[in-house]
């Protein structure tokens, strides 16, 4: 498996030099695509924070310095083919992301939440569970390394090279085991290099609901009184 890895980077590299990174008009996340982060997540209202946005001469160091250890994140890329159709595709890492890892590898089912999805034709695909015929199939989450951006399952599902410049996607780990090889991003077998146009990491934490708002400031108001009253005391 990793020499399958070793031999995408190296491909990927090649197609990258010839497409060097520019800088973005505007944000990729709009409330629209806010709204079906937070529905494909299903954990209700969500802070997204950013943490990377890629800016012209970053590779994937830069994208570590950023993001690693700092939790569970959606990945957002605006990709493009060679004929110049574009799709917005990205996924959710519900673990950091972090340098020298390797492989987050999710043996149970609880662990399983990752998913990579295509925004422009709107599909989610998640890690296949422990039910199928071959268990360990969507065991490989995330792969981790300085040399790679943000790169989920092991087929790789969605890549990322270290200049950030390339993109590609064949589905093995998440989604359904029958499409095994076929591209998130159009639906090919096979897969094929994609430019990366834009590329953006945000944060996520959920949005107390008011009624817990409500209990913390409580107990905030409680802790204070019981402080006062031993001074006074």
């Amino acid at each position: 498996m990793k020499a399958n890895v070793a031999a995408v980077v190296a491909a990927a590299i090649l197609a990258s030099l010839a497409a060097p990174a520019t800088a973005q008009d505007a944000p990729l996340l709009d409330q629209v695509l806010y709204g079906q982060l937070e529905r494909w997540l299903g954990a209700g209202p969500l802070s997204l924070d950013n943490l990377y946005t890629r800016q012209a001469g970053d590779d994937s160091l830069d994208f570590h310095a950023a993001v690693d250890g700092r939790g569970s994140s959606f990945t957002l890329m605006s990709v493009s083919d060679s004929a110049g159709a574009s799709w917005i595709v990205g996924g959710y890492n519900p673990q950091s992301w972090f340098s020298n890892d390797g492989w987050h590898v999710t043996e149970r089912d609880w662990q399983r939440t990752g998913f990579i999805f295509n925004y422009s034709d709107p599909a989610v695909y998640r890690q296949v569970p422990t039910s199928h015929i071959l268990p360990s199939q969507g065991s490989r989450q995330t792969y981790n390394w300085f040399d790679h951006g943000p790169t989920f399952g092991a087929g790789p599902d969605l890549f990322v090279d270290d200049l950030l410049t390339t993109s590609i996607s064949w589905q093995l780990t998440y989604g359904d085991p029958d499409f095994e090889g076929r591209s998130i991003i159009d639906g090919t077998y096979g897969g094929q290099f994609m430019r990366i146009n834009a590329l953006e990491i945000y944060a996520v934490a959920p949005i107390p609901e008011p009624r817990a708002w409500a209990m913390f400031l409580s107990g905030l108001g409680m802790l204070g009184w019981a402080a006062l009253r031993r001074r006074s005391s």
